[in-house]
């Protein structure tokens, strides 16, 4: 199928980054296909041509994106007019369902087929998507195996494709060499600090992870905490958040990056829920999960979920696995309070780390292959339906 054009939409990093690696595999497996809508450097790294800065559309919660939803909006109608002209062969939309659902049932309802790639989270909350999905999506594809019974009862064609963390992150880590990357001190109890990648969440959370930081340090002096920051305004927020609550004496490494390195080097960790929690449960890390966002997104959400948990390792472990604070539960007693008993429970870390070995190898499924297998088989089917017609 020369000169197959394929369009996409990648709403933050996240999806950039699956969406680099899908373009890659795809552009391995057949010439002849570009692509272009939507992505960030990753994507444009593999020639993906980006009509609009990715940034633009990655704003999160509610609230925040009542303050963006004119320019949004702007971007999403001027991207389907564009689309429904050229037509593409097909369209990917990954993630970021708020954009993309809406564009895929227009683009679908016109002819183009489209494809949903990370399911939303409607195993947990907004389960009344499902038919706005069946309408929006030709084949969705899914990163976690409890998601295509789901979409099988609801009539949508579904792949699982398994979780790309998984093929990246090694079944075995090594601590002693990532203490020894990170230069962090021998002998320590190394405690891993994630509040979030996002300036919003070092707002809601930055002051509450110091504080437990210092509680716990008060309980014991042989621990070491250190921080991998997302970036320049993440590190500066947590910075600030050390000096207001008279913390520059805690035994802290604060980097750049290296959230995998760091997560590796920890004995424990408290993490910002979503996808770092997955992150350190496939690095095998014990962790306590923690959560807070606007009151009003909160209290929005929290009539809408289904699960009795949030984090990832509890979804899939399918049981509270990990403990969890959210919102006004995360208060820095109660995080420090957590830390502290789960570091004393040796035999709760090791279930934990038992069953995070299981999840690895239940995602471990060489996520971008079978996406791109995926992508080609509908790209095929469309051609033949399409010569069908015509011949």
């Amino acid at each position: 199928m020369a000169g197959t054009r394929i369009a996409s939409v990648a709403g933050e990093a996240s999806g950039d980054l699956l969406g680099a690696h899908l373009v890659g595999a795809l552009s391995d497996r057949r010439a002849g296909l570009s692509f272009h809508g939507i992505g960030g450097p990753r994507m444009t790294g593999r020639g993906f041509e980006s009509l609009y800065p990715m940034e633009k559309l990655a704003v999160r919660g509610y609230v925040e994106v009542l303050r963006h939803y004119r320019e949004i909006m702007g971007i999403r109608r001027s991207l389907l007019f564009r689309l429904l002209e050229e037509r593409p062969s097909l369209f990917i939309g990954i993630d970021a369902p708020d954009f993309n659902l809406d564009l895929e049932y227009r683009l679908k309802a016109a002819g183009i087929p489209t494809i949903h790639y990370v399911s939303p989270s409607i195993w947990a909350w907004r389960r009344w998507r499902l038919k706005r999905i069946a309408r929006s999506v030709s084949h969705m594809l899914v990163l976690f195996p409890f998601e295509t019974e789901i979409y099988r009862q609801a009539g949508v064609p579904v792949t699982y494709v398994g979780h790309p963390a998984a093929d990246t992150i090694p079944l075995a880590v090594n601590k002693a060499a990532a203490r020894e990357q990170l230069r962090l001190p021998p002998g320590k109890l190394i405690v891993a600090l994630l509040p979030g990648s996002r300036q919003s969440e070092l707002r809601y959370m930055a002051d509450a992870f110091v504080q437990a930081a210092k509680r716990v340090h008060a309980q014991t002096q042989e621990v070491h905490f250190v921080c991998p920051t997302a970036s320049r305004p993440t590190r500066d927020l947590f910075e600030e958040a050390i000096h207001r609550n008279d913390a520059a004496e805690l035994p802290l490494t604060l980097m750049f990056g290296h959230s995998h390195e760091a997560l590796a080097a920890a004995d424990l960790a408290l993490v910002a829920s979503g996808t770092a929690t997955l992150e350190t449960a496939l690095l095998k890390t014990p962790m306590v999960i923690v959560y807070k966002m606007s009151p009003l997104t909160w209290k929005i959400m929290r009539r809408m979920l289904y699960l009795p948990y949030v984090g990832l390792p509890n979804i899939l472990a399918g049981e509270f696995l990990v403990d969890e604070l959210l919102q006004d539960a995360a208060t820095p007693e109660a995080l420090s309070d957590a830390l502290l008993a789960l570091m004393r429970d040796t035999p709760r870390q090791q279930r934990q780390v038992e069953r995070f070995t299981e999840i690895h190898h239940t995602l471990r499924q060489d996520n971008a292959t079978k996406a791109a297998e995926a992508v080609l088989g509908v790209l095929d089917a469309t051609g033949d339906r399409r010569m069908a017609r015509t011949g």
